[in-house]
């Protein structure tokens, strides 16, 4: 995975041109890959070409509904390839729908949905739910070793080093170094930060994340060897790993 990785590649599928896009900037501002679709047709192929982590499914569309496009997903998965998480058959499926009966939930959860979302629905709720979904069904694959600059992270085995040097750190420690990794030279505030390594949606105290910082800092950022600074503070806004030249 190379430092610029998305937090995770998603299709959103609606037919209104404004919610479509509206949804495909508001995702891509906070770390995702996204491609957009405006028909049941289109959902199916966008899916066999691009093999999102997860669909983010209008109910209504103007040629098949969002029921029926899942079920087609289902029953024919091979004719679609597999998604970018290889060890996964079951494409996460979110849907999106005016309607908030108890009879049109069971439908969407029956028809292979994993969550249901009712319009209207802020984006914070969206993206929370997006985020729990993939953290429930595995998420992106992310068993590549990180890179940046002198550091690097190996997820399966567990293990940091700087400079060759080995790093020990705990496992929350290591889950928040991680996710600064992946997204290397972007900034994460700190709702984003206590939502994936916390998993507290938007809520909590936002001291943790700070105590954690300092604690990664002291391992990491030691100045050993006078080796740079990699974990800045973006005043007002969050933090950011960065590589000395980036």
């Amino acid at each position: 995975m190379t430092k610029d990785a998305p937090e995770a590649s998603l299709l959103v599928v609606d037919d209104e041109p404004n919610i479509r896009e509206l949804l495909a900037a508001s995702l891509r501002f906070v770390g995702f890959k996204v491609v957009s679709a405006a028909t049941g047709a289109e959902a199916l192929a966008a899916v066999a070409k691009e093999h999102p982590d997860l669909v983010v499914l209008d109910v209504m569309l103007p040629d098949m509904d969002g029921f029926t496009v899942v079920k087609r997903l289902r029953e024919d998965s091979g004719a679609y390839g597999r998604t970018a998480v290889a060890t996964r058959d079951h494409l996460p499926v979110l849907f999106l729908t005016a309607k908030d009966g108890i009879d049109d939930k069971i439908s969407g959860l029956t028809a292979g949905g994993d969550d249901y979302v009712t319009k209207p629905f802020s984006l914070e709720e969206l993206i929370a739910r997006i985020r729990a979904i993939l953290r429930r069904t595995g998420g992106p694959d992310t068993n590549d070793t990180l890179v940046v600059d002198e550091l690097e992270l190996d997820p399966v085995g567990h293990q940091v080093l700087r400079s060759g040097r080995p790093i020990p750190l705990s496992p929350t420690e290591f889950k928040l170094l991680e996710y600064l990794m992946t997204n290397a030279g972007r900034v994460l505030s700190k709702p984003q930060i206590l939502d994936h390594v916390w998993a507290y949606d938007f809520s909590g105290d936002f001291s943790i994340v700070e105590s954690y910082i300092s604690y990664l800092r002291r391992k990491v950022d030691s100045g050993e060897d006078g080796a740079p600074k990699l974990i800045h503070t973006v005043r007002g806004v969050g933090y950011v790993l960065r590589p000395p030249h980036g």
